[in-house]
């Protein structure tokens, strides 16, 4: 009898609180829709209540199932605004200055968090950034053990000088850029978390692949090693209590934003029912270690293949960007990564950023966001705006042997090769030993010929193959090659 009453105490509880139709917090004044798609309108009602949205003079309604879900579709349009979205059913929901444009999805982890507010002239750029065109959601840092139907934001924000400060610096230049160039709202949604790994934004769906599946091995270690982390925490609390001093930890992470799939539960299933241009992405640093970097050629294709999956929105655009130039730790091969990053390129759709000559050394966050986002803009502008214009450094295509040693193809330079700050450097070669040694380059055309005189018979080529390389290739249009490595496999030493 208890438990009956208590049932009916709950349901009293509940029941208003659902019946009223609601939506997800992604809906909110000043959002940006996505252009020249089904305009996508879900939520929450009494079940069976029947809900109607209104948006651009059109209506559409549909009936809320047994647990009071609903979805309605409707009619894509072009770009415009600000329009009114309307949500009727028992009670009415109005959004006021909705925009119709480009969605734009920005997510990786604290190089894409990296606010206007950092920036060496951070004063300057946000007193000039006054967009009206230009809006920002932004996730709140979320781990889950299972997907999730609605994101922790904070709300829908117009971009002027006081929104700014706290708007992802990459996103920004890269949202000003396509703006002026396609003369249409932009929305970016930042879903970023700094200091993770890809592993946590990858479904659990894409983690099954048996290829993966040392990601699992690696977090149940990490878990393994957070109970000493906490022992140390508390010895170190207790010799700061006595006034004596504490020793140097290395840096970890927060153990959630490492849970395989937990950032893709919480901060990025909420947001695939809604429709997007494209993904742009800055991450990779964090899987750098000898225990992750490796695995980082087959999950960061894994990644977007998963990612355009649950859109359902075909081969989307994904831009990425490679990973800068810095002296990083012991242990840690950022070069692994970059040539990983490099391959993903195979990818249809895809678009890479090098950063590897804007870098700083002594700092894993680069304050030079601009050029960041400029080439982030050029790949969007080729990639997902059809321009023809070149929009990435050299890459490598193919290394043949010639009678003067290791003859390089580029793709992405069709208009010359150029050595920046004198003769060509970062070039290195190896014959069978595997042993790489520093080699002398020059470009032929738009091939290069590397060769040593230490290596009779060279066997493989690498470039700017470290964690903070000297190199200096660019094609005419003033854009770095990237960094690689051939064969991918060194040889056997």
């Amino acid at each position: 009898m208890k438990i009956h009453r208590f049932v009916l105490l709950l349901l009293s509880v509940c029941v208003p609180a659902i019946a009223e139709v609601s939506l997800p917090s992604i809906f909110s004044d000043h959002m940006v829709m996505q252009r020249d798609r089904p305009v996508h309108v879900w939520g929450m009602a009494a079940p069976q209540e029947r809900v109607t949205v209104e948006f651009r003079g059109k209506s559409n309604s549909t009936t809320a199932d047994e647990l009071g879900q609903w979805s309605i579709y409707m009619a894509p349009g072009g770009a415009g605004g600000p329009f009114k979205l309307a949500v009727k059913s028992t009670n009415a929901l109005t959004l006021n200055d909705v925009m119709v444009g480009d969605v734009w999805f920005a997510s990786g982890q604290s190089n894409m968090e990296f606010s206007m507010s950092d920036l060496a002239n951070a004063a300057e750029q946000i007193a000039e950034a006054s967009h009206p065109n230009i809006r920002y959601l932004r996730a709140q840092h979320q781990s889950s053990a299972y997907p999730l139907r609605n994101a922790a934001v904070d709300a829908w924000t117009t971009l002027d000088p006081q929104s700014a400060r706290s708007f992802s610096a990459v996103a920004y230049y890269f949202a000003r850029e396509i703006e002026a160039q396609q003369h249409v709202p932009i929305g970016i949604i930042e879903s970023a978390w700094g200091g993770t790994v890809a592993e946590a934004w990858t479904s659990t769906r894409a983690l099954a692949d048996p290829s993966l599946s040392s990601v699992f091995t690696a977090w149940a270690n990490m878990q393994e090693r957070e109970e000493t982390e906490l022992l140390l925490a508390k010895r170190d609390l207790e010799l700061k209590a006595a006034g004596k001093p504490t020793p140097k930890r290395e840096w970890h992470p927060e153990l959630q934003s490492w849970a395989p799939s937990g950032l893709y539960n919480a901060m990025v299933a909420p947001f695939t029912p809604f429709a997007i241009r494209g993904v742009i992405w800055y991450q990779g640093e964090s899987n750098s270690r000898p225990d992750r970097n490796q695995l980082y050629r087959l999950l960061f294709p894994a990644l977007i293949r998963d990612w355009r999956a649950r859109w359902q929105q075909g081969d989307f655009p994904f831009l990425f960007v490679q990973i800068a130039n810095f002296a990083s730790g012991p242990g840690e091969d950022w070069a692994v990564v970059r040539d990983a990053q490099r391959e993903t390129l195979s990818l249809t759709n895809t678009g890479m950023a090098v950063t590897i000559d804007i870098g700083d050394a002594e700092d894993v966050h680069p304050k030079n966001k601009k050029d960041v986002g400029h080439r982030l803009a050029l790949a969007a502008r080729a990639v997902s705006y059809g321009e023809n214009i070149e929009y990435s450094g050299p890459l490598m295509r193919s290394v043949i042997e010639d009678e003067r040693g290791l003859r390089i193809w580029f793709d992405h330079a069709a208009s010359g090769l150029v050595a920046k700050r004198g003769a060509l450097k970062g070039f290195e070669v190896a014959g069978e030993d595997g042993k790489y040694v520093p080699a002398q380059a020059s470009t032929d055309g738009t091939t290069i010929v590397v060769s040593s005189a230490s290596v009779a018979q060279p066997r493989s080529v690498r470039y700017a193959w470290s964690n903070n390389p000297e190199a200096n290739l660019y094609n005419a249009e003033g854009l770095p090659a990237s960094p690689f490595r051939w064969p991918m496999v060194q040889p056997a030493k």
